[in-house]
């Protein structure tokens, strides 16, 4: 009985701890098979609350992959007119700078491209291409060379475009060395001019000259460039197209324009002397005075801005008393006579419309897309021992010096009023201010005794370093 009765008890007990065994077993399985499960499926961590989730949601193989395939590389889900995409590598920049305050999990996503782009891109990240700001080239800072491949067209050639009044080779003068000097900017190249590279810049496009008979001069400078001087009767007159005929009793047209069918580009040239609106006071009068809106661009302007890619203007000579009297202008400021003593004066009316026009166009270059607008700072006068009108002459046969060191511009009227603005300065002042014996000087076709020219160039001449420096910044 003690025998069966104590196996019992021992069968009994036995049995308690392999049931304890058992369920033991039974519980460590299932936590294994939760756990392995777990680390099998990581997103049930989403399962979680917000703040205890892991930073890191993805093994490194995993979130490369994500970051590739969703995350766009240039704003991370940002929306894009906030953050927009402009260049691989100022991408790189925003993703750095996004990381410092991004949540951790973008932050090194951030850094996984960061380190790939900056191992891509190394040698890139060096160069000054690469830097926010770069120094603009002063191309108004150099010297004149001696050059044997000047001039770039013959001085007793190009009558299709050049005024005979301005072709000195036809006069009597005997010297010609003005002709044999090449500007060399002192810290950046300028491109050699050639017609058939300017052409091809200028394929589809329009280049336009509006301002006094210095930009007339530059305009027709500019066309014998291009054509080396030679006839070329395929190019097409196209004035019409841009409202340029010839007034009934005018002496000559408002201003030309040609069109070379080769790359259908057009140069054109429209006289604006004052860069301001000017109209008659009564149309119906013959002897009307005319109001120049001093605050108001040309018409022209206006009509055919969204014709022009590169736009050229310049004043200056014509801002005297004399001339206004003599063109019966009258200032008008807000479509009304003048009443401001400052703007009165006629330094301060010039520079008052110097800078109206620039902030005009300015304000219309976001409208015109790839159009380039330059104000050409003003071109110098060499009248020495006198005016113009008393006894003032040039007579000098060599340059004032070779050399421009100033790396401010001389023209500091124009230098202001394109400040702070998408519109370029043309500066030829301080280039040409050391050029003296440039000008017409006395000569003249005719031989006759008179006033000397020392505010026109000799062409070829001056005008042409002037496009040369306007071919390089287009």
């Amino acid at each position: 009985m003690k025998g069966g009765g104590g196996g019992y008890l021992y069968n009994k007990h036995v049995g308690l701890k392999m049931k304890q065994l058992s369920l033991f077993f039974i519980i460590f399985v299932c936590a294994s098979l939760v756990l392995w499960n777990w680390d099998k499926t990581p997103h049930l961590t989403a399962l979680l609350p917000l703040d205890d989730q892991p930073l890191n949601l993805f093994p490194v193989e995993v979130e490369r992959k994500h970051a590739t395939q969703q995350l766009p590389p240039s704003d991370f889900n940002t929306p894009q007119d906030q953050y927009p995409q402009t260049s691989h590598l100022e991408n790189t920049t925003l993703l750095v700078d996004k990381s410092i305050s991004e949540p951790k999990e973008l932050s090194e996503t951030a850094k996984q491209q960061s380190v790939t782009s900056q191992r891509t891109e190394s040698t890139v990240i060096d160069t000054p291409m690469a830097k926010a700001e770069t120094k603009a080239c002063n191309f108004g800072k150099g010297k004149w060379v001696p050059a044997d491949n000047r001039p770039l067209y013959s001085g007793f050639g190009c009558k299709q475009w050049l005024s005979g009044m301005w072709a000195c080779r036809l006069t009597q003068r005997t010297d010609f060395g003005y002709e044999k000097l090449k500007w060399q900017p002192k810290d950046c190249k300028m491109d050699d001019f050639t017609g058939a590279e300017f052409l091809k810049r200028m394929q589809d496009k329009t280049l336009a000259f509006v301002g006094d008979s210095l930009g007339r001069q530059q305009f027709q400078s500019l066309m014998c460039m291009v054509t080396g001087g030679e006839e070329m009767p395929d190019v097409e007159d196209v004035g019409k197209e841009f409202g340029l005929a010839k007034a009934q009793g005018s002496a000559r047209p408002d201003g030309w324009a040609y069109r070379f069918p080769t790359t259908n580009t057009t140069i054109l040239y429209y006289w604006s002397a004052s860069l301001c609106d000017i109209e008659p006071i009564d149309p119906t009068s013959e002897t009307t005075d005319y109001a120049m809106h001093l605050d108001r661009p040309p018409a022209f302007l206006k009509h055919f801005l969204d014709r022009i890619h590169v736009l050229v203007l310049n004043t200056g000579h014509h801002w005297n008393r004399g001339k206004l009297n003599a063109n019966r202008w009258v200032m008008h400021v807000g479509g009304k006579p003048n009443t401001n003593r400052r703007i009165a004066d006629i330094g301060g009316a010039k520079n008052f419309t110097i800078h109206s026009v620039v902030r005009w166009v300015n304000a219309e270059l976001p409208k015109h897309g790839g159009l380039k607008a330059f104000l050409r700072s003003i071109s110098p006068r060499h009248f020495f021992n006198g005016e113009w009108n008393t006894g003032g002459t040039c007579d000098s046969t060599s340059p004032g010096s070779l050399e421009v060191l100033q790396d401010e511009s001389s023209d500091p009227v124009a230098a202001s009023a394109v400040k702070g603005t998408d519109v370029k300065l043309l500066d030829i002042t301080g280039l040409s201010l050391v050029r003296e014996e440039g000008h017409i000087s006395r000569y003249s076709i005719r031989a006759a005794p008179g006033m000397q020219d020392c505010l026109h160039w000799c062409l070829p001449g001056v005008p042409d370093t002037w496009n040369e420096v306007l071919f390089a910044q287009i």
